[in-house]
């Protein structure tokens, strides 16, 4: 009986122990199965690869990057949240947002100058990328790439103007390439005059086409000077044809004197004139450059636009030494001629529905801390140690370092159109 008893005992103990065993058992194979959905779910939420074959870029920067590439306004927009006809999303204020600024990491574009690689060149300080505009009143859709690629499959976005168009150009270019693998995409620079970006698998491309003037500027002339034609359009119009986005500027060539003024001469109606006031020369060039608008631009196709004048920091708003926005609105005193900008405006304004007015002075103004100063290059050779001692005579407070406040009017061009399609599919 007793040994009878010591088995019952033995079978008992073996029953409950082969009975937590398989409670242990389930349990494990239940938190591997957890760990493989968590698993799943974290290569989704992953930020997309950055591609760039001569760079390595550590999980700092990748991380930094991951809201520009997830896709909080890439998917299905809320119309209701985003469309506000009452909303100006060229009124606002910067807002420090290190988690979400900036929109890339400049050493990801191989293509970025000289001129605007701010951190290349030497600058210690990064403050400057991590601030983010916010509107009055409405929410402006961060800029997503892959969702912005999407609106321009099979489209063609050309920017005309001066260098301040080229650094939006570099911007934009940026961007969007962060979105694709590198082999998705080309890049042909000529100089600073031309430069396309192209995405393959979207077969779109961005252009940027040299022109500051808009008009024609005859460089050898009558007697080897230089000849400002005001009746006639840059010889690169004959390329802007068939464009789906327009993007122009002018104005900051106008106001040059001395040795940087472009032009000897100005040519209206084929008489040649050496003066004229600078505001009729500019009125006829704008009227010049609306009248082709007008005539070669499809309206229901092509969505055009004009990008306000870049404000400059200069004087007593020197840019050399900043390091982060003035909030305060009378802290900036414009050095610039209202008479240009009320010229520009009067005939953007005069065009109606057919040209959007980019209007960038107001939230440019506040960022003197953005500016390349002494972190850049001159007649494309990067500023020496020397010369980064003397800002007086190096520093460039008229463009912007990368990423930078450009970034933020590519964020405003992309939302002028999710604004544009939301309230076409909201009245439709």
């Amino acid at each position: 009986m007793e040994m009878n008893s010591t088995i019952n005992n033995k079978w008992r103990f073996c029953t409950f122990a082969s009975f937590i065993g398989c409670i242990i058992l389930l349990f494990c194979l239940n938190q591997g199965q957890e760990r493989v959905k968590l698993s799943t779910l974290g290569n989704i939420g992953e930020p997309m690869a950055l591609h760039n074959d001569s760079d390595q870029h550590s999980a700092a920067n990748i991380q930094l990057l991951q809201p520009s590439n997830t896709i909080e306004y890439g998917k299905e927009i809320n119309v209701e949240e985003v469309v506000d006809d009452g909303c100006n999303i060229f009124d606002g204020k910067w807002v420090y947002d290190p988690m979400t600024s900036p929109l890339y990491n400049g050493s990801v574009c191989p293509f970025l100058s000289d001129q605007v690689s701010c951190q290349r060149n030497g600058r210690p300080d990064v403050e400057y990328q991590k601030w983010s505009w916010e509107a009055k009143g409405c929410k402006i859709p961060r800029l997503n790439s892959t969702d912005m690629l999407e609106r321009l499959r099979g489209k063609r976005v050309i920017i005309v103007g001066d260098s301040l168009n080229r650094n939006q150009w570099e911007s934009l270019a940026c961007l969007l390439y962060t979105a694709i693998p590198s082999s998705q995409a080309q890049v042909h620079v000529r100089s600073g005059v031309y430069k396309v970006f192209r995405a393959k698998d979207y077969n779109c491309s961005v252009e940027f086409y040299w022109s500051p003037f808009l008009v024609e500027l005859e460089v050898n002339g009558e007697g080897g000077r230089k000849i400002l034609r005001l009746d006639k359009l840059s010889a690169s119009a004959r390329k802007w044809h068939g464009a789906d986005i327009m993007v122009f500027n002018t104005g900051h060539w106008w106001v040059h004197t001395g040795k940087i003024k472009a032009w000897d001469l100005f040519e209206y109606g084929g008489k040649v004139v050496e003066k004229m006031e600078i505001e009729s020369a500019f009125e006829i060039a704008m009227k010049t450059w609306a009248g082709w608008v007008d005539k070669n631009v499809e309206k229901t196709k092509t969505k055009v636009f004009f990008r306000s004048i870049s404000t400059e920091h200069k004087g007593k708003q020197w840019c050399y030494n900043e390091s982060k926005p003035s909030m305060d609105d009378q802290s900036y005193a414009s050095t610039f001629p209202h008479s240009i900008v009320e010229i520009a405006e009067r005939t953007v304004g005069g065009m109606g529905a057919a040209v959007t007015y980019l209007n960038i002075t107001k939230l440019s103004k506040y960022r003197r801390d953005a500016h390349p100063t002494v972190y850049t290059a001159k007649q494309g050779k990067v500023l020496t140690p020397m010369q980064q001692t003397q800002p007086h005579s190096y520093a460039d407070c008229s463009h912007w370092c990368l990423p930078g406040v450009p970034d933020t009017w590519n964020r405003l061009l992309y939302a002028s159109l999710v604004f544009d399609n939301s309230r076409d599919a909201f009245t439709s």
